[in-house]
């Protein structure tokens, strides 16, 4: 997938934070909670930043108010 459709994550102070313009090594998922989920599971976004990160659980939000968003718009 283009690099435009997926969603963007980052560290911050050990925490993994969504958001395009966050500085440092990103690390990407594809907009399905599944993608999200599994990259948790296999500690993908760990590997992938290169270091332990924290995850919230709420992010899990951003995939179903996303998916709930172009529902209606489409």
């Amino acid at each position: 997938a283009p690099q435009r459709e997926l969603l963007r994550f980052a560290a911050r102070d050990g925490v993994l934070v969504p958001g395009r313009r966050v500085p440092g090594r990103g690390a990407y998922t594809c907009r399905r909670l599944a993608c999200f989920e599994r990259a948790v599971a296999r500690r993908g976004f760990a590997r992938t930043l290169r270091q332990a990160v924290r995850i919230d659980p709420a992010l899990a939000r951003i995939y179903t108010e996303e998916s709930m968003a172009r529902e209606l718009d489409g």
